[in-house]
């Protein structure tokens, strides 16, 4: 097995700096009312805290090709199912609610 490169403690400092931070923002963004702009910033909020996590904390910013490759295909995968699941919400025919049922307003 290939040894990692040693990396400065300054850059972990750093990245985790920088995830408290945008820890920061979501929570602060999240008490404003942007419409349908909340879910995807939020979304690419998480993804960008997610993608520093992966490549600092476990290494894959210095990890080899056949890793990357590895990691492009479970991407890849994870990305058909969500963009399936999206595809079958978007195009179902949703049902009216049946005679008698209430949307939750009149719960005792």
């Amino acid at each position: 097995m290939a040894h990692s490169p040693i990396v400065p403690q300054r850059v972990y400092w750093l990245v985790f700096i920088t995830l408290l931070l945008l820890t920061l923002v979501t929570v602060d963004v999240a008490f404003y009312d942007l419409g349908w702009l909340n879910i995807y910033l939020a979304l690419a909020l998480a993804t960008t805290k997610a993608l520093l996590v992966v490549l600092y904390f476990m290494h894959l910013k210095y990890s080899s090709r056949l890793i990357w490759g590895f990691v492009g295909a479970a991407l890849f995968w994870f990305l058909l199912l969500v963009g399936l699941t999206g595809a079958d919400i978007f195009t179902r025919d949703w049902l009216p609610e049946p005679p008698g049922w209430t949307s939750g307003g009149n719960v005792p």
